[in-house]
């Protein structure tokens, strides 16, 4: 039975650094839900202004932005005072994930296993976060995706300039252990104890970098899904990655990284609460391996938007 979901905005575009992978992302999102029969309208965030937005009278939106001003808590409170059903995860949540250092301190809280780490906010503390750390270790931005601003540091002499990579995205660096090994990813659908996750998927990149290009732009880049683990590690990396979306008060959809180590050790990378939704994006693959076609899983989505604080102020 068809549902009338009204009049619905696909937000895409923005003003991040991720705003290309976004209008891909839109795009396909646009076209899978029109194919679908829904009235569904592109709006670019980064062209547009909230009071356009207002104007449009979208009766909910699919969120497709990546990066800031899209998947970082402040488009979600606008939706809220606009009283506009959004999908994916609300203002703390979406916040809590797209800082990578808060999420690690929430994981930890939770005794879930991420990498050892250190924020650093001035260079003077760069030598410390070497000699606790080690050598290789990753810097980044704590508030970019897409390996925007990420620098494998192997030895001393590379960390300074690391570290200015980085602070040219960001007021502050996360210093991270290294952990050497195979790169899987894992999408989860839903909320609370309803939270599902789909099938693990591996990313082998040529000489493991999975860099912006190798992400979106290159066909170099191999996966498999479901990933070969065996039904037992399968499992346990699918419930990890409910348990790191739970934690962070995640629902709708995202996307959970992680790091598999030699010793077949799982670890918690980050949480990506508006995942890329392009020809060669994840959430997509691994929602066909479990039998959800793209139109069909832009829909799920899409059902699931709402306000996440109108709803509770109104009963006040």
């Amino acid at each position: 039975m068809s549902v009338d979901f009204g009049r619905v905005g696909v937000l895409y575009g923005g003003k991040s650094a991720e705003r290309e992978v976004s209008l891909m992302s839109g795009q396909g999102v646009h076209e899978a839900l029109r194919s679908k029969g829904i009235d569904a309208h592109l709006f670019d965030m980064g062209a547009e202004t909230l009071s356009s937005l207002a104007e449009q009278k979208f009766d909910r939106v699919f969120i497709n932005l990546h990066g800031r001003f899209g998947e970082d808590g402040t488009l979600q409170g606008a939706l809220e005072w606009l009283g506009i059903p959004y999908t994916g995860s609300g203002v703390m949540a979406s916040s809590l994930a797209m800082d990578k250092v808060m999420s690690k301190r929430i994981w930890q809280q939770h005794g879930l296993p991420t990498p050892d780490f250190v924020e650093l906010r001035d260079a003077a503390l760069i030598a410390a976060s070497v000699e606790q750390l080690g050598l290789p270790l990753i810097m980044k931005p704590p508030h970019e995706g897409s390996t925007v601003g990420v620098t494998r540091v192997d030895l001393a002499e590379q960390a300074e300039a690391a570290f200015t990579t980085a602070m040219h995205y960001d007021t502050s660096v996360l210093a991270e252990q290294f952990i050497r090994g195979r790169e899987l990813t894992v999408p989860v659908l839903g909320a609370g104890e309803q939270a599902r996750a789909l099938p693990v998927i591996e990313i082998v990149a040529p000489g493991g970098n999975y860099d912006f290009e190798h992400k979106y732009l290159s066909d170099a880049t191999q996966y498999f899904c479901p990933a070969a683990l065996g039904d037992e590690l399968s499992e346990q990396i699918r419930r990890l990655a409910v348990q790191a979306y739970v934690a962070l008060g995640c629902e709708g959809w995202g996307r959970a990284d992680f790091m598999l180590d030699e010793q077949g050790q799982p670890w918690l990378l980050e949480m990506n609460t508006s995942p890329g939704m392009t020809s060669h994006s994840l959430v997509p693959m691994g929602a066909k391996a479990d039998g959800l076609s793209y139109a069909d899983l832009c829909v799920e989505i899409l059902a699931s938007a709402r306000c996440k604080v109108q709803a509770i102020a109104r009963t006040v």
